[in-house]
């Protein structure tokens, strides 16, 4: 057994907040200036040039890469063999975003009470926060900062079997269409196919932390997330909606069993300022 002092997980949580604002992971860097590369709408080119090129301001001037530095939402990979001490694992979380948002001068946009009063929690919490517990004696800490335009832009369906394969692909595609340029395109389209209604969203959440454009390990599904990519980009939205053919940059598809009566499937973009950051301890 290891004991870890959750005053470790709050400074961790902490400088995760800010440097994940402010610094867009290699893997969507490349992916967009890959993307520049191959777009043929010269508009939508030069925005995507644009983008890498605000990417570049923030890390050199540490600012954040949007105006938008998001709901915190927080994964955490517990250690069956890691023993908490010094308070709650809940709490620590949440002192930690409560201080990267202070200390990183970032935008705070959660409220309380959102279908009445709506007031600002004025430092960013509660986090949302997925906990699973695996083997070892590590705790893994992933800061998600979700922006509110391409967060707006989730959906849910609770298709019937006989919808199939094609059913599910009509339908995310559809909700990619819907969205059109709220999400800030080029987006990476998180997709969740099975389990409970539940379980469908948050394997849509989870398919956005995999690198971008790494494919599912399953062949059969490496082939939806292909074939979903290729249908996508044919809808000509392109960068920031203004056409072309990068709407997407990215299809991520998560699966798991369900019922024999259901097939749910679920919908999560993330926007071109796909903001992650981890870390070991």
């Amino acid at each position: 057994m290891r004991e870890l002092d959750t005053r470790d997980i709050t400074q961790a949580v902490s400088r995760l907040c800010i440097e994940a604002t402010r610094y867009l992971p290699a893997d969507v860097l490349t992916a967009l200036q890959a993307a520049e590369v191959a777009e043929v709408s010269p508009l939508g080119k030069r925005i995507l040039g644009k983008i890498v090129e605000n990417a570049q301001i923030a890390r050199d001037e540490g600012m954040p890469l949007c105006q938008d530095t998001g709901i915190t939402v927080v994964f955490l990979e517990v250690g069956q063999d890691v023993h908490l001490t010094g308070g709650g694992l809940t709490d620590a979380v949440n002192e930690g975003v409560r201080r990267g948002y202070a200390d990183g001068l970032l935008r705070k946009s959660v409220v309380d009470h959102p279908f009445s009063a709506r007031l600002n929690t004025q430092d960013n919490t509660p986090a949302v926060i997925h906990t699973e517990i695996v083997p070892g004696d590590r705790l893994k800490i992933t800061v998600m900062p979700k922006g509110g335009g391409c967060e707006n832009m989730s959906y849910f369906q609770m298709l019937t079997p006989a919808a199939g394969r094609a059913g599910a692909i009509d339908f995310i595609v559809n909700c990619v269409d819907r969205s059109g340029a709220n999400p800030c395109p080029p987006v990476i389209v998180g997709v969740g196919v099975g389990g409970s209604a539940d379980k469908a969203m948050a394997l849509a959440k989870h398919a956005l932390l995999r690198p971008v454009g790494a494919p599912n390990p399953d062949a059969d599904t490496a082939e939806l997330e292909h074939e979903l990519l290729a249908r996508i980009n044919a809808l000509g939205i392109g960068p920031i909606g203004v056409g072309g053919t990068t709407t997407a940059l990215a299809v991520h598809v998560e699966t798991f069993p369900c019922h024999i009566a259901s097939l749910p499937v679920a919908v999560n973009l993330q926007c071109h300022s796909a903001r992650t950051k981890s870390v070991e301890l």
